[in-house]
């Protein structure tokens, strides 16, 4: 997508419960964040979401503080929407670099994880998951049914196993030898197989869910720092079509203060 036709972000504010997460929330994250929500006035980054055929929702970006609104009984949540059809939303996977761990209790999770075969060669289909160790050993990891749902669970799996025993850094970086350079720590690559667009929607919708932090969204215009009041998103007696109406003329004022602006350029953040 060219810069001159990035649109304004499509911002909505839509029931909680027509969101949907299409990965598991990650509970160091979200924990903090519902106690963190409980002090906060403002939403900072609404999460990204696609429409699905039925109307309802799903978080493409965003998972833990969907989750959050949901256990915290906010009957409306603040959303971006990006169709994967408007040209806007990337979809990639994330890696996974394991630190402060050790290259053979990886390689034992992997030996007992259920309904699975690890192996160096090629076996029929891509694997789900590809490994690389800090020793030169690699290894791919394969579902014994080739099915989206069996393809998800595995990967529940495998993570929940190591999220706890390892520091997880995820990165675009597909180069092993730079993330051994900025993990001096590692002990491991993970690469995942790609998802589609379809895969996405179909884990949504069947709650096939995918561990936190393997899907990754890219949006072209993407609304940061939006610093939403949360006391409009609490307020139960106002419809959705009412608040949109002042999310419309709220949005207005930023443009007409001239406080909302477009970054072209990729950066990095190094106050997260």
């Amino acid at each position: 997508m060219s810069q001159a036709s990035v649109p304004m972000p499509d911002l909505r504010i839509v029931p909680t419960s027509m969101v949907f997460a299409h990965e598991d929330h990650d509970i160091q994250r979200s924990m903090p964040l519902i106690e963190r929500m409980r002090s906060e006035s403002v939403m900072i980054n609404p999460p990204l979401v696609a429409p699905m055929d039925d109307g309802q929702f799903v978080v493409l970006d965003g998972a833990n503080r969907a989750f959050v609104f949901a256990a915290l009984g906010f009957p409306h949540i603040l959303v971006q929407v990006a169709s994967y059809h408007s040209g806007q939303v990337e979809l990639a996977t994330w890696h996974h670099v394991l630190c402060d761990w050790d290259a053979d209790a990886l390689v034992n999770v992997l030996q007992h994880l259920p309904e699975t075969h690890m192996s160096k060669h090629a076996h029929d289909g891509p694997p789900a998951a590809e490994f690389i160790l800090r020793d030169e050993r690699t290894f791919a990891l394969w579902t014994a049914e080739h099915t989206l749902e069996a393809r998800n669970r595995t990967l529940r799996e495998l993570v929940g196993a190591y999220v706890h025993a390892c520091t997880l850094q995820r990165t675009s970086e597909d180069d092993a030898e730079a993330n051994w350079r900025m993990h001096p720590a590692a002990c491991a690559m993970v690469r995942f197989r790609p998802y589609t667009p379809d895969d996405i929607l179909e884990s949504a919708e069947q709650n096939w869910l995918l561990p936190p932090g393997v899907s990754r969204h890219i949006v072209h215009g993407r609304a940061i720092r939006v610093n939403y009041p949360l006391a409009i998103l609490r307020d139960e007696r106002t419809p959705p079509a009412e608040k949109n109406l002042a999310l419309e003329a709220w949005m207005r004022d930023k443009i007409a203060h001239r406080q909302v602006r477009y970054y072209a350029e990729a950066t990095y953040q190094f106050d997260e």
